[in-house]
């Protein structure tokens, strides 16, 4: 623990280029019981950010389970073996606690022990004390994300005793609930926000520690949780959106969260994993780019290379050797390609979903924002505005003339959208059964592909009782059984 303490201090002093604030802590640095929390907090961030840009294969498979990727050689998951590395125990432990190691993860741990050190300051004015609000307010939202990750991955999970040290074996809390507190949690926090005043300043490496910015982000986010239930609590579902969209969202896409990685240290975990790994795990599914084939979409040069003059996925869930397709571009693999947290396209694709069920977002009618929430992510992308105008008013693109529901036309466009952004994608997949997925070869049709991940192995055997509590409660620890959520059948 001491060694991860003594990495904060680095980490943050190299971020924030050794401002002022650093020029205050005179302290003894090899004290972790003495580290600042606002070094705690970005540390934090950072950890979060890289585990869901991840794609190593024993700790972030969402790219092969949103279907936007396949492996080369070694596919067992994208056949969804995540048993053989211990997926989810993996995924736990980089949540909840981390690992002492390898100083990896454990971003909900420290940012509890960030509020906790910030809490136990005593400001002086009322400055500071807005300041200091502003902080814990700015931690709790992003300890909400955090949180709704982890439901959207496993369904129940230990949530009110989960990061009690003293506790080995958390009870599981009932999903439904915890999403319901999520959306508690992040009203009392916006209501905790003050834009007149500063917070985190350069310790805050998303938005510099800009509440206005964070404003829109926990409304953002909240408008996330909202969409997420609307098919589960129809209810909660619209009055949480349209509190969120009166609060205030995301307006351009100048107000994405995103996390600056960077060329020679602390880089995005994607450059790692693709470059620097030496290796060639991965080249870009069929689904996504028949999908994209098929509509003539402008992001394909944006988001694969060719292979000699098409665009050529490789089989979902098959062999797909690596010299044989379409590969990863460089800008996505470059080291400094942002960490993507939430984004305005994904608004806009929320707001037109919620508008397309009858909620109240601003006026706007479901196609107005499901054409703005496209031309978005073109331009976020680096496409022309030209370009997205042409791909909007085609006949299998526009709203109006675009086959199927629209569970079809905004499923299919917002998982295009979310490219790179594995869970998200696969959640929509989930949620709203579109686009139809392939089915891999170790499976036997479409109602095998799983709809969650089950529990860590370590859970049924170090925490027996709640873990046998937890997977009776949800109907069984099973890849098939679906959060509470998801709703509805596969479309066949």
């Amino acid at each position: 623990m001491k060694k991860k303490y003594l990495i904060l201090l680095v980490l943050v002093a190299f971020f924030t280029a050794c401002t002022d604030k650093f020029e205050e802590f005179n302290t003894d640095s090899k004290n972790p019981a003495i580290v600042p929390g606002e070094t705690v907090f970005s540390y934090a961030q950072y950890q979060l950010v890289r585990q869901i840009s991840s794609t190593n294969v024993n700790l972030n498979i969402w790219k092969l389970m949103a279907q936007y990727w396949t492996e080369c050689t070694y596919i067992d998951e994208a056949n969804y073996d995540i048993i053989n590395r211990t997926i989810p125990d993996n995924t736990f432990r980089q949540y909840y606690v981390g690992n002492d190691a390898s100083n990896e993860g454990g971003f909900l741990r420290d940012f509890m022990e960030a509020a906790a050190l910030i809490g136990a300051t005593t400001p002086v004015g009322t400055v500071a004390e807005a300041e200091k609000a502003n902080k814990l307010a700015i931690i709790e939202l992003l300890t909400v994300y955090a949180f709704q990750n982890l439901v959207d991955i496993f369904g129940d999970i230990p949530y009110t005793e989960a990061l009690d040290i003293d506790n080995i074996a958390p009870k599981y809390d009932d999903a439904a609930t915890i999403y319901q507190n999520l959306i508690t949690r992040v009203n009392d926090a916006l209501a905790d926000l003050d834009d007149s005043q500063g917070s985190f300043g350069s310790a805050d490496q998303i938005y510099g520690g800009d509440v206005e910015l964070w404003k829109k982000f926990g409304n953002s986010l909240k408008l996330k949780l909202g969409i997420t239930i609307a098919d589960a609590d129809a209810t909660l579902a619209e009055t949480t959106i349209e509190s969120a969209v009166t609060g205030g969202v995301f307006t351009s896409s100048d107000d994405d969260a995103l996390f600056p990685f960077m060329t020679a240290t602390h880089m995005n975990p994607l450059y790692e994993d693709i470059i620097l790994s030496g290796r060639n795990d991965f080249v870009p599914a069929n689904t996504i780019v028949n999908i994209m084939n098929t509509l003539t979409d402008p992001r394909r040069s944006l988001y694969f290379t060719k292979f000699g003059d098409v665009y050529l996925g490789g089989p979902y869930g098959y062999d797909s050797p690596y010299v044989s397709y379409s590969h990863i571009p460089d800008a996505i693999s470059a080291p400094d390609f942002p960490g993507i947290l939430l984004t305005y396209d994904e608004v806009l694709f929320y707001m037109a979903e919620a508008a397309a069920r009858g909620f109240d977002v601003g006026g706007a009618g479901p196609g107005a924002l499901y054409r703005d929430a496209i031309t978005a992510s073109i331009l976020s992308w680096g496409g022309t505005a030209a370009d997205a105008n042409t791909y909007v008013t085609q006949q299998d693109v526009s709203y109006g003339t675009a086959p199927g529901t629209w569970q079809q036309k905004i499923g299919t466009q917002a998982w295009i959208a979310l490219y790179t952004r594995g869970l998200e994608g696969y959640t929509i997949w989930r949620r709203l059964d579109y686009p139809i997925f392939n089915v891999a070869r170790d499976i036997a049709g479409r109602d095998e592909i799983p709809v969650r991940f089950t529990y860590p192995v370590n859970e049924q055997t170090l925490n027996k009782a709640n873990y046998t509590s937890a997977a009776s409660a949800i109907g069984g620890d099973l890849l098939s059984t679906k959060i509470f959520w998801d709703k509805f059948p596969y479309n066949e």
